[in-house]
């Protein structure tokens, strides 16, 4: 039954542009310009000869001219470099200039570029060695000078990305200006962004820009390792790794090797083998190989040695698929055990740091905080986060479901995204996606779109497929920018057959996938049977049916005072008395959990702290109070 007193209530008001209390975190209030986020940005691709380039900066904001709405990589490689006198604001980098810790907070406009300019030094280099410039996130597209020559530019908001900018450096020891040139369109253009708007309000947040995750500098011998794929197979016991090599025209191909290292140090298997190409796979095997869980986060330390060139890393051994119990029910094994799935929606946004988070400890305390409260896994929410955070999660045992960012054209489609699904269920399973009218209609009327799209997804699987704690991907939300299920499923499986696919979560299902996947605000809890027209399920075969999971529901909302951002909350079930919210939540999850021997495969409870209008988190937005204690 549908509840349309609760739908009445959770109707999106007028967005009014209301300033945000200014609220610090613990970790942002502690917050030292000078030693910002200084741990190495990528634990599962380490190298000892990095140094951080996070803290303080010269910027400058600049006209553009340019569309908004077109490809902004021409923008920012064209722009004239400003003169020095230009660059009179300092901003805090990595944080993006809209965020209060950026020492700006300022947003970045789609007709303006962000101007970025910082100093550093010549690393000490043999005549054998290169610097790589990495940068882990720029939002959307950025051009970069090293000593005013240009040596790369990039676009898309969310991956990471690196330069040899060996040749541009000056002497040894001397000091390089490196500026960068950002532009980002925001709902402005039609490309995957997230929850950001600069129209926030309701479940749409502050849009924001430019450099928003860590920068850092390091040496490679001229033959080194660019990347590296792994796979840990339980049933073999072997670690298998994928390596792209950079080796210099003309030279010895120096040998590639692997070696396996239990919790006590001790190696215990390796492989080893001198590449013809600049692709190389080694495996190595051990024996009764220890599986990973979140009872007991088994990794295993890597090292991965290229010639002189040293590379740390670590993985882990688990197995997840779907299968029919006894009832005929589809259900979760995780190591060939069965696995309730007790989730919790992780949209990842700091009331000082937005979406870069103040602290490396902060991302811990998150984890910490839902592992504590009962949940086994973080739904990461329409957007990529600091690999920091998939590596906590991977050594405090967290499993992920990690959607891909969704996007699409400029206007916010309510009808279809949001009040005929919630108030007519029939059009869960009665919607094609694959058609234009359909695809318009959806915001995905862009070829250009779909296509970038498609390419994100399929980085965000090379980016983080080495991760035990991810078991899942989640393609498309609730319909934002929705298109193709079907084809989109097929890609991923074939890229990546080992985990799990939520293919579209919320309704418009398209019969593919591994879960029947629903969002439950306003309805009675029960398990529904699954209402595809027919079901490709988890193999692609018709006959097969798919797992019951709410992927989201809850929302129930509760303003803590002097921890809230605005005077209004936006929430789908209001609580005035904590005691009363919290006693809500605890008799809503024991109702969810009740419905497993129905079912039920899982759940994921929305969400883990407050974001600005929302006030529906269990922790506070500036994270000093925990509403369940």
């Amino acid at each position: 039954m549908l509840h349309l007193r609760k739908v009445l209530g959770a109707k999106p008001k007028e967005h009014v542009e209301v300033e945000l209390a200014q609220m610090m975190t613990p970790w942002g209030e502690a917050l030292d310009i000078e030693h910002v986020l200084e741990e190495h940005p990528d634990p599962q691709f380490a190298r000892t000869s990095f140094c951080t380039l996070n803290g303080s900066w010269d910027c400058t904001f600049a006209e553009s001219g340019h569309d908004a709405a077109g490809d902004l990589l021409p923008v920012v490689r064209q722009a004239p470099i400003p003169n020095a006198g230009a660059f009179d604001q300092q901003i805090v980098v990595p944080f993006s200039p809209e965020a209060p810790l950026s020492g700006i907070n300022r947003q970045l406009k789609p007709d303006e570029l962000l101007w970025y300019r910082r100093s550093f030094q010549t690393p000490s280099l043999q005549n054998d060695e290169r610097a790589l410039l990495h940068f882990q996130a720029v939002d959307y597209a950025c051009a970069v000078y090293v000593n005013g020559q240009f040596v790369g530019a990039h676009a898309g908001g969310y991956t990471p990305f690196c330069f040899d900018v060996t040749n541009a450096l000056a002497d040894a020891a001397s000091a390089n200006e490196l500026l960068v040139c950002v532009a980002d369109s925001s709902e402005a253009g039609s490309h995957p962004r997230g929850k950001q708007r600069f129209d926030r309000g309701d479940i749409w947040y502050t849009a924001q820009s430019g450099i928003w995750q860590s920068v850092w500098l390091e040496t490679v011998p001229d033959a080194h390792i660019s990347s590296i794929t792994l796979e840990a197979d339980p049933e073999s016991g072997i670690v298998s790794l994928g390596a792209k090599l950079v080796c210099p025209e003309g030279e010895p191909i120096p040998a590639l090797a692997l070696e396996v290292f239990d919790e006590n140090d001790h190696l215990i298997a390796s492989d080893r083998w001198i590449p013809d190409e600049s692709t190389c796979a080694l495996a190595a095997h051990i024996e009764n190989a220890r599986l990973w869980s979140p009872d007991d986060p088994y990794l295993y330390r890597l090292r991965i040695t290229f010639g002189r060139d040293v590379v740390a890393s670590y993985c882990g051994f688990r197995t997840v698929k779907t299968y029919r119990d006894a009832q005929g029910r589809m259900r979760v094994l995780l190591n060939g055990k069965p696995l309730f799935i007790r989730g919790v929606l992780d949209q990842a946004y700091w009331s000082d740091g937005l979406m870069t988070a103040p602290a490396d400890d902060a991302l811990v305390f998150d984890i910490e905080a839902m592992r504590k409260a009962g949940f086994n896994l973080m739904r990461k929410h329409i957007k990529l986060e600091a690999a920091r955070w998939y590596y906590h999660c991977d050594r405090l045992g967290m499993l992920v479901l990690q959607d891909m960012v969704s996007g699409g054209d400029t206007e916010i489609r309510t009808w279809q995204w949001s009040y005929k699904p919630t108030l007519f269920k029939i059009s869960w399973n009665h919607y094609r996606d694959d058609t234009d009218r359909h695809r318009e209609e959806l915001g995905a009327g862009s070829a250009a779109f779909r296509q970038e799209w498609a390419s994100l997804c399929c980085e965000t699987i090379r980016l983080l497929g080495n991760h035990p704690c991810i078991i899942g991907w989640s393609l498309f939300n609730e319909g934002w920018g929705q298109f193709d299920a079907v084809a989109m499923t097929r890609m991923v499986r074939e890229q990546d057959p080992t985990r799990l696919i939520d293919a579209t979560s919320g309704w418009y299902d398209q019969g593919c996938g591994d879960f029947y996947s629903v969002h439950n605000y306003f309805r009675d809890m029960k398990v529904w049977r699954d209402g595809a027209r027919h079901s490709l399920g988890a193999r692609g075969d018709k006959a097969q049916k798919r797992a019951f999971f709410v992927s989201e529901f809850g929302g129930f909302t509760h303003r803590v005072d002097g921890h809230a951002a605005l005077d209004e909350a936006y929430g789908y079930e209001p609580y005035d008395d904590r005691d009363e919210w919290r006693q809500a939540v605890h008799t809503l999850l024991k109702s969810m959990d009740a419905l497993e021997p129905d079912g039920l495969a899982g759940y994921v409870f929305t969400q883990v702290s407050d974001i600005e209008e929302e006030t529906n988190g269990i922790l506070t937005y500036d994270r000093r109070v925990n509403k369940l204690e």
